[in-house]
């Protein structure tokens, strides 16, 4: 089979890798027909994080069922499927208490938890960003679609990680009808957390960055644009607020957050949000950070690539904010979310801009990887178009 494989910094090569196949009696096996690019995957292909040469990418995966393991008895060969980038088994501490973002079974290392498919530090498992993809647990992980799953997977594929994920954030800021709510990040999680919020009823929502494109788009959903640009973001919400800030915020940027002339700083995005929520708000953090960073002594500081960021804790700890952090447990959401898609009450397909095929994987990802105009969500289609 086809698959898009990292080769090392910036090179992606698609070459012939041994086909997946069902290993367990509880696996199925999914033709992948859409599968995304993600932020997290820059990461990843930039070298900044373990990721091993040789390993097929992709953790934001749908397609159809083409054949489950003898102890599989929910999910039928055919049926089409959104897979949760977490890999979970259903059954451990933390699955039983809906914490599937922390399996402890899918991951081999007993000092860690959580487990992805085709990503750093969480499992050895292959990605989806490939013609097929073996799914542990499939009765438990795979969400089934509808009838209308072909013809909309732009919307459906987006269950797999980040239409949770900026739900997730709004989930840890307690976002409720009628509140304030500043996003930090416009790229496809911080427009999926706006998007979150608007639809629980947030009256106002702003998102910052200084990406003309994507701020177009935030606009687009009803956000209010803030252009970092030429733009405090703190200055602006709380001017707004009769100086009181927002009542709640997220940060959909993480650790490799730079400011408009492209100086990183892994504190930036939190500071910003800190000084912008007022006093008592929460903060969610969606954002990826990382206890270590391989590329961060080049970029920042050799903290920084040991994972300790600067934050302003003290200004934190004075204005009494609560805070929320990590990856989300895709599953806590995906059904809700699925619905509300098939209700016709939500489109995330809005941030979709580009539809390539798998061999054109290594253009993607160098677009995307740029930030160039237009290109604010890939998804590829290793079986042929959608």
């Amino acid at each position: 089979m086809k698959a898009a494989v990292y080769e090392g910094p910036r090179t992606i090569a698609v070459k012939d890798v041994p086909d997946a196949k069902i290993e367990h009696p509880s696996d199925i096996l999914v033709k992948i027909t859409s599968t995304n690019i993600c932020g997290s995957d820059l990461h990843m292909y930039e070298g900044r994080t373990s990721f091993e040469t040789g390993r097929t990418l992709g953790h934001e995966n749908l397609g159809q069922v083409v054949e489950v393991g003898s102890a599989v008895t929910k999910v039928k060969v055919g049926e089409y499927v959104c897979l949760p980038f977490n890999i979970a088994c259903g059954f451990c501490k933390q699955c039983e208490q809906g914490l599937t973002n922390y399996c402890l079974t899918m991951q081999p290392e007993p000092a860690l938890a959580g487990a992805a498919y085709g990503f750093a530090e969480m499992g050895p498992y292959q990605g989806g960003q490939a013609e097929l993809l073996r799914v542990p647990y499939g009765d438990f992980n795979a969400l089934r679609l509808g009838e209308d799953a072909a013809q909309r997977q732009l919307d459906y594929v987006m269950l797999s990680d980040i239409f949770p994920t900026g739900y997730h954030a709004t989930e840890m800021a307690g976002v409720k009808p009628g509140d304030q709510t500043v996003v930090f990040g416009a790229g496809p999680v911080g427009l999926m957390a706006a998007y979150s919020a608007i639809l629980k009823g947030a009256g106002r929502v702003w998102v910052a960055d200084h990406q003309p494109d994507r701020l177009r788009l935030a606009e687009e959903i009803g956000a209010i644009p803030i252009n970092t640009n030429d733009q405090d973001p703190a200055e602006v919400v709380k001017e707004a607020t009769l100086g009181l800030g927002a009542d709640n915020g997220c940060e959909c940027v993480g650790y490799q957050a730079h400011d408009p002339q492209g100086h990183e700083d892994a504190a930036l995005t939190m500071n910003q949000l800190i000084d912008a929520v007022r006093f008592t708000g929460a903060l969610g953090v969606v954002g990826v950070f990382l206890p270590e960073d391989p590329g961060g002594a080049e970029a920042q500081g050799e903290l920084q690539a040991k994972g300790k960021v600067p934050i302003d804790f003290g200004m934190m700890w004075f204005k009494g904010q609560k805070v929320g952090t990590g990856q989300a447990p895709v599953k806590r959401y995906n059904r809700a979310l699925r619905d509300l898609i098939a209700g016709g009450k939500a489109e995330p397909s809005f941030l979709v801009s580009h539809e390539l095929n798998l061999d054109e994987a290594a253009t993607a990802y160098d677009h995307f990887d740029a930030r160039d105009d237009g290109w604010t969500k890939v998804v590829l289609h290793p079986n042929g178009a959608s």
